[in-house]
């Protein structure tokens, strides 16, 4: 099916008011998950990024994506969301097939996504910010919006009827006070929340999270693995995460899958794959007999006996810290 195909229709229902997800557009309930890659490659000439990838996410199950840098993951995001159109393989949605799709098609249909840097208009304010992301949603012409007809006054109280209902569930991080001040004033763990809010207001089934807790200490680490359990639980949104923090996977993921150089080495519970040799050798370039034989090496502080612990990944020196909040509200 063309881009063309999908019309303002198949869209998301005639307002843009409320929490509620299930009217997104092409999205075919009942039993099955909610996305499935089937045997999904991607080359870039020479270069194997993907080689048949297979993965499922049920409806409302978090999915964990980890690996060493170069693994695929980030990649893996950029196919469901038709920045890259696969070599060969499928991405179903909801029982479509989207493999191919334009990026706002993908977006329209019920899948949105963060980045690992941060994506935010800078100037606007936090509430601008979120209500931004409802653009495709809206009906009123330009010149309806110039001239304040009655529509468009209309949208825009809906559309900030959404966004306030987003930000307000963000607590005193993002709390009503903050709501017209510009992002760039927001700490680097509040900016993060807010990239989270602006994918949240399009009313996703299918939310992307690529490396939500980088830069992050540990507290706030502790609170965006919280977060994204709580997204899961209120929102009813099924959840795929790229991370490298073993906290934030060990600590809110129904099912874990790992990749190296394109290809799934492990898939399972936390714990299964985290001790899964393949995986203790992606991340340490060894295998575990002989990490045994050598004993424990000081950039293997990060690991278990046998495999990953959750206190990171294989750390071969300090990892890089953004700014943190201040004690507060932050």
């Amino acid at each position: 099916m063309s881009d063309s195909d999908v019309s303002d229709s198949d869209v998301s229902g005639s307002d843009v008011s409320g929490s509620d997800v299930s009217g997104r557009a092409g999205w075919v309930g009942g039993s099955g998950p909610i996305l499935e890659l089937d045997r999904l490659s991607l080359s870039f000439g020479g270069l194997r990024a993907l080689s048949e990838l297979d993965l499922r996410v049920a409806e409302r199950e978090i999915v964990s994506v980890i690996g060493p840098n170069g693994a695929g993951k980030t990649t893996v995001f950029n196919v469901i969301t038709g920045v890259y159109q696969p070599s060969a393989g499928d991405v179903r949605f909801g029982g479509q097939s989207i493999a191919g799709r334009q990026p706002h098609v993908v977006a329209r249909l019920g899948i949105a996504r963060t980045f690992q840097t941060l994506r935010l208009f800078l100037n606007m304010s936090v509430l601008e910010n979120v209500m931004a992301a409802t653009y495709g949603d809206t009906k009123a012409l330009a010149w309806e919006s110039i001239l304040r007809l009655p529509r468009a006054r209309r949208e825009e109280r809906e559309v900030r009827a959404l966004a306030e209902d987003v930000l307000s569930f963000f607590g005193q991080r993002l709390a009503g006070y903050r709501w017209d001040q510009p992002a760039y004033s927001l700490s680097y763990a509040n900016r993060r929340r807010l990239e989270i809010a602006r994918a949240l207001a399009t009313r996703p089934r299918l939310l992307l999270l690529d490396e939500p807790a980088a830069g992050m200490n540990p507290a706030e680490t502790h609170e965006i693995t919280e977060l994204i359990g709580r997204l899961r639980d209120e929102r009813g949104v099924a959840i795929l995460v790229i991370e490298h923090d073993m906290h934030v996977v060990g600590g809110c993921s129904d099912r874990v899958v790992a990749l190296d150089h394109g290809v799934k080495i492990a898939e399972g519970d936390f714990d299964e794959v985290a001790n899964h040799p393949a995986v203790v050798e992606a991340y340490l370039g060894r295998d575990p007999a002989a990490l045994t034989q050598s004993g424990p090496a000081p950039s293997e502080a990060g690991m278990s006996e046998t495999g990953l612990s959750e206190s990171g990944t294989s750390e071969t020196g300090p990892s890089e810290a953004a700014p943190s909040e201040a004690a507060g509200p932050g």
